[in-house]
């Protein structure tokens, strides 16, 4: 295998990579990837590493000072490199055949991390240092103001997240077949979660009673596309990939909502994070998480529940 075949096999597909990443983060985690397995470093001790790093330099963003904005570029470096690290876990994982549960659940949480000690860094920096468009040190006289936007904007972040990453899935159902996607269900998760023993086996239960309630959360949030994975389980068997016809009817519907899953994962919010920081504004950046990534959100909600009502219709099955 050449390594341009070797690196086009470290993508999860054409149809759900974004241009900056294709053009960046997966070149750089490529290499990263292909350093690591000479290495014999796990795609898990990566993404913890990228937990460590993408922390580190969302705290560095706290600093408002003048003096010490060079902090701050630091931090913007180590949240990059981080986002490099987040992309080598999944390009090796690819490459050797290192899949396991763990592991997704581990790259689904690393930005989690990150963006809690973004967001933390920016809420404290606002109270100590910033002045907003509504006067000197407002958010420090209305400290309630910044907080709710903030958790707001974390709320925001995780529904945003989880939905892109789920969407991504159920394409790349219809893209690879199950073997190629990560789409779970909340039915067989609890099967699995209720044959574990909290005695024995804590380590693996711990992490699939959380996995599972993510699921389910986005199984709420898609009542047409479980309505269709339903009929598509009663015609095709459990996990059955449909005809070569309808996987490529449901892709060229789906292929269009792909650019919004990758505005909605960390490229798009974390640019919008560091112009709020570079202009000293970071309050601006949870606005933009609440208002503008909301609005995209269900926007791409209700395009793509009616895709699936189509679907079902194609199916001849009432939705």
């Amino acid at each position: 295998m050449t390594l341009r075949e070797e690196y086009k096999a470290s993508l999860k597909s054409m149809d759900t990579e974004e241009w900056f990443d294709l053009h960046f983060h997966r070149p750089l985690g490529f290499l990263w990837a292909k350093l690591f397995a000479k290495l014999g470093v796990s795609p898990n001790a990566i993404t913890i590493a990228s937990i460590f790093m993408g922390v580190m330099g969302g705290i560095m963003l706290y600093f408002g000072q003048p003096n010490l904005a060079w902090l701050n570029w630091l931090g913007m470096l180590l949240i990059t490199w981080a986002d490099t690290f987040d992309s080598a876990d999944g390009q090796l994982a690819r490459l050797t055949q290192q899949y396991s549960r763990m592991g997704r659940i581990l790259d689904g949480v690393s930005g989690d991390f990150w963006f809690a000690a973004i967001s933390f860094a920016l809420v404290f920096r606002e109270l100590d240092f910033g002045d907003s468009l509504l006067g000197p040190n407002f958010f420090a006289q209305h400290q309630w103001m910044i907080w709710t936007l903030a958790i707001l904007s974390g709320l925001s972040h995780a529904l945003q997240a989880a939905m892109a990453d789920y969407y991504r899935q159920f394409h790349l159902f219809f893209l690879k077949g199950q073997q190629g996607s990560e789409l779970d269900n909340t039915a067989k998760l609890n099967e699995q979660y209720h044959q574990l023993e909290w005695g024995r086996n804590f380590w693996s239960k711990m992490p699939l009673f959380f996995y599972r309630m993510y699921t389910g959360n986005q199984e709420r949030w898609t009542p047409k596309m479980q309505r269709l994975r339903a009929a598509l389980n009663e015609r095709y068997g459990e996990d059955g990939v449909p005809s070569q016809e309808f996987r490529d009817y449901f892709r060229g519907q789906s292929l269009p909502l792909m650019k919004y899953t990758n505005i909605l994962t960390f490229n798009t919010r974390i640019i919008a994070c560091f112009i709020a920081v570079i202009i000293d504004m970071p309050w601006l950046y949870f606005a933009f998480e609440v208002v503008v990534l909301n609005i995209l959100l269900i926007y791409m909600v209700t395009r793509h529940e009616g895709i699936c009502k189509k679907a079902l219709k194609e199916l001849g099955v009432r939705s």
